[in-house]
């Protein structure tokens, strides 16, 4: 072989490792060129999972914070109901304190009326029945200082709230619906009745 064909040769072979050089090079960087976008995508999967979870657990936290939240509006609601029925009955509770004894004290003062009611045929009876007269005045008194008043009644017209029709009547001298007489006296206790009238009434 020539020193010229010899040549031309090495020239061959160091042109096709130069072209394999190139190619493994250009392999490389397209390897490295890939790498990068896939790292990159798999980074945004995970990120976008994250936040698909992060939501999950914020909507299950602020379902439990709605439930929360209402659980504590019902225990107000509650304590509210609770603290205005305990005033309530306190004010009752006060207001009413003398109902008992008032309860107590009316058959007392109906035997008093009765007692009242008879007739006096001497000086001792007359005396007696002005001492009687005076403890009914003075339990009457009493009555009043603690709220309880007597239900009016005769000339009234009736009040089924307050009155307590037993008979009834057709008399002229009195209109319709009207208290003809008397039977049982009533009271009244502030705004709450005690006893109502035992009462006749003229149809």
């Amino acid at each position: 072989m020539s020193e010229k064909e010899l040549n031309e040769e090495k020239s061959t072979v160091k042109t096709a490792e130069n072209t394999a050089e190139a190619e493994e090079v250009e392999v490389v960087e397209e390897v490295f060129a890939e790498e990068p976008p896939k790292e990159e995508e798999k980074s945004e999967q995970l990120l976008q999972t994250e936040i698909e979870e992060l939501k999950k657990q914020n909507a299950e936290l602020q379902t439990k914070l709605d439930e929360a939240e209402n659980r504590i509006l019902r225990v107000q609601a509650d304590f509210e109901n609770a603290r205005r029925r305990a005033r309530l009955d306190l004010e009752a509770s006060e207001k009413y304190k003398a109902q008992s004894l008032i309860s107590d004290l009316l058959p007392a003062i109906d035997n008093f009326e009765r007692a009242l009611a008879m007739e006096a045929d001497n000086e001792q009876a007359k005396s007696l029945l002005q001492g009687v007269e005076m403890v009914y005045r003075s339990l009457l008194d009493a009555l009043k200082n603690a709220g309880a008043e007597q239900i009016e009644a005769v000339g009234k017209e009736f009040d089924p709230h307050i009155h307590q029709a037993i008979m009834q009547v057709e008399d002229e001298n009195f209109g319709s619906n009207v208290v003809v007489e008397e039977f049982q006296k009533g009271y009244i206790l502030k705004d709450r009745v005690i006893r109502p009238a035992m009462v006749k009434v003229n149809q």
